[in-house]
């Protein structure tokens, strides 16, 4: 799938195919960046468009969480940024916490900034 945001190089292909129901898109399928949230094709048609070409839509609910569990999770970016991720926000089902590495669960967000982490950027 043409990745529009870095380039259209492939975008007369791939609308090509898709019209005649070639490769890909003779079946059904769930785009890269829908895959990558968790999501997959549920019975007929593809799966919610979002991603790079458009809208990538917020979680309809958080997560569940069991009462009194502790569900903020405080993760360490690869350039040593600390970083808390709430229930519900962009990357908090991707991120995945390290106890050896620092990281750890936090039950407030005040808990969480006054150990040095951050709200993620953007």
């Amino acid at each position: 799938m043409a990745y529009r945001r870095y380039s259209t190089a492939y975008v007369a292909q791939e609308d090509a195919a898709k019209r005649a129901k070639r490769g890909i898109w003779a079946g059904q399928f769930t785009a890269p960046w829908d895959w990558q949230k968790g999501e997959r094709v549920q019975g007929q048609g593809m799966a919610a468009p979002g991603g790079p070409d458009g809208p990538i839509p917020s979680p309809k609910t958080p997560p569940a969480t069991a009462a009194g569990a502790c569900a903020i999770k405080g993760n360490i970016s690869r350039k040593g940024d600390r970083i808390y991720h709430m229930p519900g926000t962009r990357d908090y089902g991707r991120t995945q916490i390290n106890d050896a590495s620092g990281e750890r669960m936090f039950c407030s967000e005040d808990e969480a900034k006054a150990a040095g982490r951050r709200a993620p950027r953007g």
